[in-house]
């Protein structure tokens, strides 16, 4: 029975899905209304509960399908800072095929001119938090159970995209365990939009570390909203069990709360070099990495010693670490924005002036580690503050020493390398997944502009058009 049942179910799938791939593919290219785009809405035109199903296959069918060159008056080669004008992008299924200020045109494709904009590659940001949502952190991960809290993290998922982040560095649940890896692999199989993500489960933390609950009642037993691992063995069993669950790297936190001491910046370690070793090492058995929370020393220079991928945050580096990280092409990822949103909506004046007191000893900081040449990852670790407003990192990137082209490589051709996708995402190449977004005005003149995406593709799909 169930042998004479299957043809009859693919034929019954095939036919609905020829009639709903007109719809599809009027979803693919058509220009998304502005309220639609903002909340990743599209109406399908009949038996809903059959369009959501084959919504997947009929859009993975499109692309495959679908030829398309893209127009602007500009294109911004950022691997060498030149400005194309105007620019074109040859698009055939999810990758590019050609790109200059004039590509061909075959017959089937589809021509779609963005007039006055700059095409780029979608940004690409390593230090977001897809579980978080503005508020108090540590009563969100109380109160909220791991399903509602999916929910939303997907919801923030469809936010960044639509803003233009196509690829994402996701940096712990923040006691949701490996529900990330759930929202990855829907965004992979085209359930749900999305940037294409990179995950780390639950972060790894030491008793009474970064991220214990330590603010409430020790007889409530509160979670930590980490994992907890307290020496080499353990670390080595909890990468493991991370690995098993489907990260796809290690985040450790190396330091825990920071304090001025005397005008002196201070941070403790919570590993020692031997353990964040340890670590790497097992990351590295099966190909993968581990990042690090590290904010100062000697948190940063076991990290780097370790050979640690990225130093996140990163307010404080000795010449040492620097010369590390430069030589074994470590990223530091800035996270300026968590910080300026913090001190702008702190609840008093003097937790106001602490913030930007730190702030600004940051940017300091971060002028040295440019002047020594430590390479530099986009990242703003969004989630705490509204999702789909991170592209302000790149502003405050510039503010504090980088040029406009060299912030926006950090969201780009860097954040492609740290995501382990170097030669697939991150420029726009022939070859290349199509990740294209456009910018009003031109972002070499003007930062802000990537505040102002008004379209944006992902492998050759049209999620967002105005």
């Amino acid at each position: 029975m169930i042998a004479r049942m299957k043809p009859m179910v693919g034929v019954m799938r095939s036919m609905v899905a020829q009639a709903l791939l007109p719809a599809a593919s009027t979803l693919v290219s058509r220009p998304a209304r502005r309220d639609e785009s903002r909340r990743g809405r599209h109406k399908c035109p009949r038996h809903l509960a059959l369009c959501m199903f084959l919504l997947p296959l009929t859009l993975s069918t499109a692309a495959a399908q679908t030829v398309t060159v893209l127009h602007a008056n500009r294109l911004l080669d950022v691997e060498s800072g030149r400005i194309l004008t105007p620019g074109e992008v040859l698009i055939r299924g999810e990758r590019i095929v050609e790109v200059g200020t004039k590509v061909a045109h075959p017959p089937e494709a589809q021509t779609i001119d963005l007039g006055d904009r700059t095409l780029m590659p979608g940004m690409i940001d390593a230090h977001v938090h897809l579980f978080l949502h503005p508020g108090a952190e540590d009563l969100q991960t109380v109160e909220e159970s791991v399903p509602q809290r999916t929910i939303i993290a997907t919801l923030a998922a469809r936010d960044d995209l639509m803003a233009g982040f196509t690829a994402e560095r996701d940096m712990g649940t923040e006691g949701a365990g490996s529900a990330d890896s759930a929202v990855r692999n829907a965004i992979n199989k085209g359930l749900i939009p999305g940037p294409r993500m990179r995950v780390s489960g639950n972060a790894v933390d030491i008793l009474n570390g970064h991220e214990d609950a330590t603010r409430f009642n020790p007889d409530q037993h509160v979670l930590p909203n980490a994992t907890w691992a307290n020496n080499a063995a353990e670390l080595v069993t909890v990468i493991r069990g991370q690995f098993k669950e489907g990260a796809d790297f290690i985040k450790i936190y190396e330091t825990g709360r920071d304090s001025f001491r005397n005008g002196i910046f201070s941070t403790p370690y919570q590993y020692t070099e031997a353990e964040l070793k340890a670590a790497v090492m097992e990351a590295a058995r099966v190909g993968k990495r581990v990042a690090v929370h590290a904010t100062g020393e000697p948190g940063t220079l076991y990290a780097a010693r370790a050979g640690v991928e990225s130093i996140d945050h990163a307010r404080q580096l000795s010449d040492e670490t620097m010369r590390i990280m430069k030589a074994k092409q470590i990223f530091a990822v800035p996270t300026f924005t968590i910080a300026d949103y913090f001190a702008e909506h702190a609840e008093v004046p003097a937790q106001a002036d602490a913030r930007r007191a730190t702030l600004a000893y940051h940017a300091a900081q971060f002028r040295k580690q440019l002047a020594a040449g430590v390479p530099v990852a986009m990242g703003s670790d969004v989630g705490p503050f509204p999702h789909g407003t991170q592209a302000r990192e790149f502003e405050l990137m510039v503010k504090y020493g980088m040029t406009p082209l060299a912030a926006i490589q950090a969201g780009t051709l860097n954040g492609a390398k740290l995501m382990a996708l170097s030669g697939q995402i991150g420029a726009l190449k022939a070859g290349y997944f199509a990740d294209v977004i456009a910018v009003e005005g031109d972002p070499l003149a003007d930062i802000k502009a990537l505040q102002k995406v008004s379209f944006v593709m992902k492998s050759g799909i049209i999620y967002k058009k105005q």
